[in-house]
């Protein structure tokens, strides 16, 4: 029984940690599904899956909201790019069965780095808010955007929240702080798809999931709270270090 409070004590501390970086930047993932795997061996890979998805899904809505309470939400963008996420998402996990997903590392790690190249680069990259495009072009750019990133997700995930932001702010000119906040509801959207699979199935488990949940929900508060009132310059800081975590990750299992 001891050894069981443990280790729901480990994982909601883990739960906490996640919960905070992925209310800001994403990333959350890279340290819940590690100690998921870490602590529990023996369980399925869909089922500690599951179990993450269900403790993610409580944390990046309670994101969302703290977001769109503050925030000028950028909904004609984020709606569309939200709907094909999710539709995208489903595909993506159905494309597991037949596609090897190890043939991604050495691409998904050049984006990376590519990507936190560009922002080093560009100083100003994401520090002013200045929407760059209305009407069709709008939606099909965010149509784009949340099929793409929704694909990814369903099908590999680490570090979708992170792509999220950076293609926010470099097709639609949003800064980091709105492009945070946009892409909550587009990681809201992606992990109700995959927990349409996951929960059905019963990959999941139920204690672990409730106590991670809410953990992941108190990192959230704490870290939208630090988001909103440190601003964009923050989450800027925040990004690099998240991607360059992202960026050592694959490097270490690609090479």
């Amino acid at each position: 029984m001891s050894n069981d409070i443990s280790l729901l004590a480990l994982l909601s501390c883990s739960a906490l940690f996640a919960g905070f970086i992925d209310s800001i930047v994403g990333g959350g993932g890279l340290i819940q599904i590690p100690a998921l795997f870490t602590m529990l061996p023996a369980e399925l890979p869909a089922t500690l899956f599951g179990t993450n998805k269900i403790s993610s899904v409580f944390g990046t809505s309670n994101a969302a909201w703290h977001y769109s309470r503050r925030v000028k939400m950028p909904w004609r963008t984020t709606l569309p790019a939200a709907l094909a996420a999710f539709a995208f998402s489903y595909l993506g996990a159905m494309a597991v069965a037949w596609l090897p997903r190890e043939l991604l590392r050495p691409l998904i790690l050049l984006l990376l780095v590519g990507s936190a190249a560009y922002i080093f680069w560009r100083k100003d990259f994401g520090a002013i808010h200045r929407p760059q495009h209305a009407g069709r072009r709008e939606l099909a750019y965010a149509l784009t955007v949340g099929g793409a990133i929704g694909f990814y997700d369903g099908f590999f995930g680490p570090g979708a929240g992170s792509f999220l932001i950076f293609l926010f702010i470099r097709f639609f000119g949003f800064d980091f702080l709105h492009a945070s906040a946009a892409s909550k509801i587009v990681n809201v959207a992606t992990n109700l798809a995959a927990l349409s699979f996951f929960v059905p199935n019963g990959y999941y488990l139920p204690l672990a999931a409730i106590c991670m949940a809410i953990f992941n929900v108190l990192g959230s508060v704490l870290g939208t709270q630090l988001a909103l009132r440190r601003g964009s310059g923050f989450v800027r800081l925040i990004f690099l270090v998240v991607v360059s975590a992202l960026i050592l990750k694959f490097a270490w299992d690609t090479f």
